[in-house]
């Protein structure tokens, strides 16, 4: 069989930059907690935190791709966007896919040494856990995205980890109110993750997958889905009220532009035929939350001078 030439493009589709907000934001809200809390943040460093966490999440993308083309799991019947199944659409060598992957991930750690030197080994140590889980999550006998532990393991990776890891990295500290900071975080990428299982329900239960919302069904997947929604916002009021009160002024507003993307969302039948819309929704919702979500920390910031 001819394979496809690997181009900048088949690279791009690999990457998924539709998700990216997932990498971003974490590091956004880093930044914006060191601020708060009377940190400077040397642009210089903000802007490689930024991209080794886009490439990780990067190289995330091209191993599920990758993975589950090898085991036959995605199909031009899916619904799928090109950028969620790049190897299916563009005829290159499954290899060549995973070869890319693996270099995103070393460039990440590549970058890292700048890190390490500007901060220590503290983020240094908390990639590698996070680049484990990410290789956990889709290769192996018994991957993480066969199991009930999808959206934990994202949620923790990239809501959690790179959020710890970057505001070390800023203000050279660490203490468990970091943790509940970036707890809202875990929530909005666990929910990307919850919607697209909750999508993919009949063909992941095919392939033999225990995904969370294949054990619990559609109708208790999409009230969990809006449970969450729910304990996200008041997560984030929670935090903003208790650690950086004087932005609590543009909750309201955080509410105000949430309301469609809430709309919608109750209304998402999260079945596989709208799998695309369903997944855009999920994207839009988290980087509205996750950019009001900084807004407010940096508002705190601002009027506490």
């Amino acid at each position: 069989m001819e394979h496809s030439k690997f181009t900048f493009k088949t690279a791009l589709q690999l990457a998924a930059p539709h998700t990216w907000s997932a990498a971003i934001l974490p590091v956004l809200l880093a930044t914006s907690c060191a601020i708060g809390t009377g940190h400077a943040a040397f642009p210089p460093l903000v802007a490689v935190l930024l991209a080794i966490s886009v490439l990780m999440q990067s190289s995330v993308n091209a191993l599920n791709d990758y993975f589950d083309f090898v085991k036959g799991v995605d199909s031009a019947d899916d619904n799928l966007e090109v950028d969620d199944a790049a190897l299916l659409h563009s005829g290159i060598r499954p290899k060549a896919a995973l070869w890319f992957a693996l270099g995103l991930l070393a460039a990440a750690f590549a970058l890292g040494a700048y890190v390490v030197w500007a901060a220590g080994w503290v983020p240094l140590a908390i990639a590698i856990v996070g680049a484990a889980v990410v290789l956990a999550y889709s290769g192996g006998k018994a991957p993480l995205s066969y199991l009930p532990v999808g959206e934990l393991a994202s949620g923790l990776v990239m809501g959690v980890l790179v959020t710890l890891a970057s505001y070390y990295a800023l203000a050279r500290s660490l203490g468990w109110e970091v943790v509940a900071w970036s707890a809202p975080l875990f929530l909005q990428i666990g929910l990307v993750m919850l919607t697209n299982n909750a999508c993919d329900i009949e063909k992941d239960a095919e392939a033999g997958r225990r995904t969370l919302p294949v054990l619990l069904g559609r109708p208790a997947t999409v009230r969990l889905y809006r449970a969450l929604v729910v304990a996200d916002l008041a997560g984030i009021a929670a935090v903003v009220l208790l650690w950086f009160a004087p932005g609590a002024v543009m909750l309201p507003f955080l509410l105000l532009l949430a309301i469609p993307f809430l709309k919608n969302a109750w209304k998402c039948p999260f079945v596989q035929a709208s799998r695309v819309q369903a997944m855009a929704l999920a994207t839009n919702l988290n980087a509205c939350l996750g950019c009001m979500y900084c807004v407010c920390v940096l508002a705190a910031a601002a009027i506490g001078q």
